[in-house]
């Protein structure tokens, strides 16, 4: 089974060595890892080249963009620029960040979960980061979810839902287009994956609105948004971004910004929602 990888990296420099080791040595290794250096002003490319020198599987590609990081547009931007240099003949596919430091058995469990079933379209662990001195859940979403700085894909499932888009929800309109083709996702609590650097840690003040752009994207409506708006917000500590994130819902409507989901799939996105919402409350 053939098991490629693709890094994007904008300054990783600090951690992108931690997480290239934790993948050299896997107890099964991938078919290839590419590591998009988007635009680094850091030793980010240096260190590719090292583990690149000592390992024919790991490759580097250059892009150059923007330094601004957005979420949702910058990363798969670079994901994508990595996808013209691979070839077509994968079983999976996977989006890690450059941030993360995997369990030796990580790879070969996934693997083992998508030949378990073939309807498995998608899988991963979950993240872990230090407080403390001790590694705890990274509790931002639901145990359902994958988390997009770990994301693998069946080859069937990537291609029907078209890739990966580059805006924020990217990493939440995949899983709901899984299910729109019944596919199924698997998570594995027993995969911890450190994760070195807390989530929007480089994000700017523009980003703060993107949340709720994203909800009206993939098609939830006003009501859905306002409840995902106030858990996300609770579940990071800070009320008060549930504010942002209404805003940016409205800036979206108003500008009618392009959906991720068509009407058939928006309707379908929210039909889902209200019964995940239905479940928690009975």
């Amino acid at each position: 089974m053939k098991f490629y990888i693709i890094i994007p990296a904008h300054n990783e420099a600090q951690f992108l060595g931690l997480t290239l080791e934790s993948l050299v040595n896997q107890s099964l290794l991938p078919s290839k890892i590419i590591v998009v250096d988007d635009n680094s002003t850091d030793e980010t490319a240096a260190i590719v080249q090292n583990y690149a020198e000592k390992h024919e599987f790991i490759s580097l590609v250059t892009k150059k963009s923007d330094a601004i990081h957005l979420p949702g547009s910058k990363v798969i931007q670079a994901f994508q620029e990595g996808l013209q240099h691979i070839n077509d003949d994968y079983d999976f596919i996977a989006k890690f960040d450059a941030d993360l430091i995997f369990p030796s058995n990580y790879i070969e469990t996934i693997i083992k979960h998508f030949e378990s079933d073939e309807k498995i379209g998608m899988a991963g662990g979950f993240c872990y980061v230090e407080q403390n001195g001790h590694w705890i859940l990274e509790n931002l979403t639901d145990k359902d979810h994958i988390r997009g700085a770990l994301k693998a894909y069946r080859k069937e499932t990537f291609q029907q839902i078209g890739g990966l888009q580059a805006q924020m929800g990217w990493d939440t309109v995949d899983e709901l287009l899984c299910k729109f083709y019944h596919w199924k996702i698997k998570t594995d609590e027993s995969l911890h994956i450190k994760h070195l650097k807390p989530t929007g840690a480089n994000y700017n003040k523009i980003a703060r609105y993107k949340q709720g752009e994203a909800f009206y994207t993939l098609g939830y409506g006003f009501l859905i948004t306002a409840i995902a708006s106030l858990k996300l917000a609770m579940r990071k500590g800070k009320p008060l971004l549930f504010l942002d994130y209404i805003k940016g819902f409205w800036k979206a409507k108003r500008e009618n910004k392009t959906m991720l989901v068509t009407p058939e799939q928006a309707i379908f996105v929210r039909k889902y929602r209200w019964r995940k919402i239905k479940e928690k409350l009975f």
